[in-house]
C-alpha cells in the first residue's frame, strides 16, 4: 500500500512539474517579453558547479536556441562556412539531425560578432521556421524533413545592409511576420507557414536621408496583442510603427525617435522593442531615448502625445532589449549599466553598473530574478526591485552574444564554442 502511494504521488509531482515547465519557441520566450514562470531556476553555476551538459557546436551563432518537449533547435554556422538548423535532445545534449539552410558562404561582421546565423528560430510544436542572414528562409518537420524553403533575396532583392539582416520573423496563428529594412528595400511581410508564400507584403516609408545608416535595421518585428486584439510593431529608419496584421497597413507612428534639428546619420536600430499587453517600450540607439508608448496608439505619435507614457531622453540601451518585470523596467546598456525605471512614470531607481564588458544579449527574468549576460560568458544574476541587489555572479569559458533560454528548469546558454545546459544538479 505504502509503495502504491508513494508511486502515485511521484506521479502527480512529475504531472504536475511537466504542466509547469514552459516551452521556449520564440526569440524572447513564450509571450515575447523575455519572461519565463518557471521557479527553481539556478543562481549559481561554474565549470565544476550546475552544468549538466556542454556540446560542442560546428560554428559560431548570435541566434537563441528554441525549444519545445524535448527538443532544442539552433541556426549556426557549419565547420565548411555555411548555415544549418541543429536539433538537440534538451536532456542530455545530444545531436539529433542536422539539416543545411543556405549553399552561400555564412557573412561575418566585425570578426567575432555580427553573423549569418543571427535570427533565431521559432516553432510551433510541429514545425520549425528558420531564416538566415544570406537571404534562405525555411520550414522543418520535427524529424528534420524539409516542408517548404525560398530565398528571401530572389523574392525581394538583393540585401544592402553594412552588417547583414538579423531581423527574426515572429510566429502568430499560422503566419510569420517579418521586417526587412535596408537601404534597397523596407517591407513589412506576411508569409503563410503552409507553404511559405507571400499573404502580403508593404512598403514602410521614412523620410531619412537615404545615403546614411539609417535605413538599416537590425531589430526584429514584435507582436502585441491583448485578449482577441493583436498588431505588428516594426522597429527601424528613424521611426517605430505598428501594422494591422490582416494586410499590414500602419495603425501608428513613433515619432521624433532620429530628431531632424539633431540628426544622426549613423543611428541605426538594433534593440527591439519591448511588447506587452499593456506597455511598449521603444528603445533607440547610440545613448539616446526611451519611449513608453500605449498600445491604444493612433496616428502619428509625436512627443507630448496623450498615446505616450513616458520619454526618457538618454541611456538607451543599443542592442540588449529592455525587460518589464512588476511595473519596473530595466534597460541593459551596452556597457554593463543596467538602470531601472517605474514603468508608469519613468522615474529612475538605480542606475549601476555590472560587470565591466560589452553586453549583446537581451536580459530574461525567473523566478523573482533577472539574467543579464555578457559578450565573454559572464551572466550576472539579480534580484528584481527597485534596488541593485547582486545574488551571483557566473562566468562561463566562451563567447556569448545571444540571449538565454530558460526552460524545465534549466538554462540554455549558446556560446560561439558550445551549447550549455546549466541544471541543479
Amino acid at each position: 500500500m505504502q509503495l502504491r502511494f508513494t508511486l502515485c504521488l511521484a506521479t502527480i509531482v512529475l504531472f504536475l512539474s511537466t504542466l509547469q515547465a514552459d516551452n521556449w519557441p520564440q526569440w524572447r520566450g513564450p509571450a515575447g517579453d523575455g519572461m519565463s514562470k518557471e521557479t527553481g531556476v539556478p543562481t549559481k553555476w561554474s565549470k565544476e558547479e550546475n552544468i549538466l551538459w556542454s556540446v560542442p557546436l560546428p560554428g559560431m551563432g548570435g541566434a537563441t536556441p528554441v525549444i519545445w518537449g524535448d527538443k532544442l533547435f539552433l541556426i549556426s554556422e557549419t565547420k565548411d562556412g555555411m548555415l544549418a538548423l541543429l536539433c538537440f535532445n534538451n536532456k542530455d545534449g545530444k545531436e539529433l539531425w542536422s539539416k543545411p539552410l543556405s549553399t552561400k558562404k555564412a557573412r561575418r561582421a566585425r570578426g567575432d560578432e555580427g553573423n549569418s546565423a543571427s535570427a533565431s528560430p521559432s516553432t510551433d510544436g510541429k514545425h520549425i521556421y528558420a531564416f538566415v542572414g544570406t537571404g534562405e528562409f525555411a520550414c522543418f518537420d520535427f524529424d528534420g524533413n524539409e516542408v517548404w524553403k525560398f530565398d528571401a533575396q530572389e523574392r525581394y532583392g538583393k540585401f544592402n545592409i553594412q552588417f547583414g539582416v538579423s531581423s527574426t520573423p515572429v510566429l502568430y496563428l499560422g503566419k510569420l511576420y517579418w521586417q526587412l529594412m535596408h537601404t534597397d528595400g523596407q517591407y513589412v511581410i506576411c508569409i503563410d507557414t503552409k507553404d511559405g508564400k507571400d499573404v502580403w507584403k508593404v512598403d514602410r516609408p521614412s523620410d531619412s536621408n537615404p545615403r546614411s545608416e539609417n535605413p538599416h535595421s537590425y531589430a526584429s518585428a514584435q507582436l502585441w496583442h491583448k485578449g482577441e486584439s493583436a498588431y505588428l510593431v516594426v522597429h527601424g529608419n528613424d521611426y517605430t510603427t505598428a501594422h494591422d496584421l490582416k494586410d499590414g497597413h500602419e495603425i501608428w507612428r513613433l515619432m521624433g525617435l532620429n530628431p531632424k534639428e539633431k540628426y544622426h546619420p549613423t543611428q541605426r536600430f538594433v534593440a527591439s522593442p519591448l511588447v506587452t499587453p499593456d506597455l511598449i517600450v521603444v528603445p533607440t540607439a547610440k545613448g539616446g531615448q526611451t519611449v513608453a508608448v500605449k498600445p491604444s496608439a493612433q496616428g502619428e505619435v509625436k512627443p507630448g502625445s496623450p498615446y505616450e507614457q513616458w520619454r526618457r531622453m538618454r541611456d538607451t540601451p543599443d542592442v540588449p532589449c529592455p525587460l518589464l518585470v512588476d511595473g519596473l523596467v530595466y534597460l541593459c546598456s551596452e556597457n554593463g549599466v543596467l538602470i531601472c525605471i517605474d514603468a508608469e512614470t519613468g522615474k529612475e531607481y538605480f542606475k549601476q553598473r555590472m560587470h565591466s564588458q560589452r553586453y549583446r544579449a537581451s536580459p530574461v527574468y525567473a523566478d523573482g530574478k533577472i539574467y543579464c549576460t555578457a559578450r565573454d560568458g559572464t551572466i550576472t544574476v539579480l534580484k528584481a526591485g527597485k534596488t541593485f541587489e547582486e545574488i551571483s555572479v557566473n562566468k562561463l569559458p566562451d563567447l556569448v552574444s545571444a540571449s538565454p533560454v530558460i526552460s524545465n528548469g534549466k538554462i540554455y546558454v549558446r556560446g560561439f564554442d558550445k551549447l550549455w545546459c546549466i541544471g541543479t544538479k
